[in-house]
């Protein structure tokens, strides 16, 4: 690092930053400076202005009041002064390589012998980031899975790419990260910082903020309402300042006995099984077959093409981009698409029942817009992953498939989300929940742990902690050294 980012001289200053969207506040006058050695928590509901403000700060967007301004670089442009941005949305290009894909972001890769440079570039910060992580950099990025597209993106963010990256942004960076490798993330961000550079760290997983920052800013309607010293807060304060008053601790499931369920409803060639109300948690390292068992358990169910069958099960995507969100269509349109079979008149859609559902689940799972004829990339990530939990929910099925769902979705709304499938289990709907998160895997009744495309073991009761989870995760490969 240069000597200006040694000496305390803030990377990034905002003074009564502003940015209007119409008549949207979406940043309200927020100041804050950032400098060298910091890691900054910043937290807030889904809305909250998180996405403005880093898109003020690495130049996506000009502010419409105020200044942003980079006073130990003396440069004008985010990028210039070392700004880097890792988006919860990955924006990789999935028909190049890994390489390929870091040239797109280092125009100072030229001439003939760039592939050379470029693989041996992104190659050293992958192993900086994340040891043994096993990802060739000549992979095409389509055959890789999402935990390993993050973990390439990651790398991207932190290479050189001819400057020093001095402020990191990184936006829910584990969400499809197990425990382990978000780890090696966490590290890697404290020797970062250590070595004077800066990392903004948003995320909505309370224990790795409180691991790694040094500093939490709570952002709220578009207003920094608290900025502390993490030592000063609280789990239960940190909470409270995001406006989530009364959230209870979600490890605190009430667990259900065998005789509480019914009949059972599947069994899979996996061997997974599940019975009426019961919800089942897939869990172990990312990677590990588990995402891969429940498209086969869906799709084995779902392929009919006869008119009018409608299907036994829905499919929550946690890979949204990719699986979930219809992009071109509004938010009402990607909520209601799952039950028009179910309110048609005489082959017709019915858009006033449409209409009516769709209001009635934007008010039940807090989807946070003005209008649900507004299109869907209009809402920020988490809320488009509610839109896909609406249209899962208000559906007839009587299974759901959750395949990493709460990516993105703040502490909030995950606890309504917790409660609201405790609610619908009890009518009798099973649900068969995959995270990378330990802390929902232990809502469950039942939990498979997976390991090396196969269940290492099946927990129930009082083992399901996250002591025994990670126990099976790494057992079969104990077993087998």
């Amino acid at each position: 690092m240069q000597s200006a980012f040694q000496n305390g001289t803030p990377i990034v200053a905002l003074n009564h930053a502003e940015k209007h969207f119409g008549a949207v506040r979406a940043l309200d006058g927020v100041s804050l400076s950032i400098a060298p050695g910091e890691c900054i928590g910043l937290v807030g509901h889904n809305g909250a202005g998180k996405s403005t403000l880093v898109n003020l700060i690495n130049g996506g967007l000009a502010p419409t009041g105020g200044s942003v301004t980079f006073p130990a670089s003396g440069e004008s442009r985010a990028l210039s002064a070392g700004v880097r941005s890792v988006f919860q949305e990955l924006s990789l290009c999935p028909n190049l390589s890994v390489a390929e894909n870091l040239r797109i972001s280092h125009s100072d890769l030229k001439g003939a012998g760039w592939r050379k440079k470029a693989r041996a570039e992104i190659i050293q910060s992958l192993d900086a980031v994340f040891p043994d992580h096993g990802i060739g950099a000549d992979t095409s990025v389509d055959r890789l899975t999402i935990a390993e597209r993050q973990m390439v993106e990651i790398a991207i963010g932190f290479a050189p790419r001819g400057r020093d990256a001095r402020l990191v942004i990184l936006d829910e960076p584990t969400s499809s990260l197990d425990a382990g490798i978000a780890q090696q993330l966490l590290a890697h961000i404290r020797q970062f910082c250590a070595d004077g550079g800066a990392v903004i760290f948003i995320s909505h997983m309370m224990g790795e903020i409180f691991d790694v920052a040094s500093n939490i800013i709570v952002m709220k309607d578009g207003k920094i309402v608290a900025n502390k010293p993490t030592s000063q807060f609280s789990r239960a304060s940190l909470v409270e300042a995001m406006g989530h008053v009364g959230v209870k601790n979600s490890k605190a499931a009430v667990r259900r006995q065998a005789s509480d369920f019914g009949e059972e409803v599947l069994k899979s060639k996996d061997g997974l099984t599940a019975r009426r109300g019961e919800i089942i948690g897939l869990a172990g390292l990312a990677g590990h077959g588990q995402a891969e068992a429940l498209a086969r358990l869906y799709f084995s169910n779902t392929s009919s093409w006869r008119m009018g069958k409608a299907s036994n099960m829905v499919f929550v995507a946690g890979d949204r981009g990719r699986d979930g969100v219809l992009p071109l269509w509004s938010i009402l349109r990607n909520m209601t698409v799952s039950i028009l079979p179910q309110t048609a008149r005489r082959g017709l859609v019915d858009r006033d029942a449409e209409k009516r559902t769709a209001a009635d689940w934007k008010t039940r799972i807090g989807i946070r817009t003005d209008d649900v004829d507004n299109p869907i990339l209009s809402l920020s990530g988490g809320n488009q992953q509610k839109v896909l939990f609406a249209r899962a929910l208000a559906s007839h099925a009587s299974i759901i498939i959750m395949d990493d769902p709460m990516r993105g979705v703040d502490v909030g709304t995950k606890q309504d989300v917790y409660d609201m499938i405790q609610t619908e289990a009890a009518t009798g709907r099973t649900f068969l929940w995959y995270s990378t998160e330990t802390e929902e895997v232990c809502q469950c009744d039942r939990v498979f742990v997976f390991r090396d495309g196969k269940i290492s073991a099946e927990l129930t009761g009082d083992d399901i902690t996250e002591d025994r989870i990670l126990e099976a995760s790494f057992e079969m490969q104990e077993a087998s050294a």
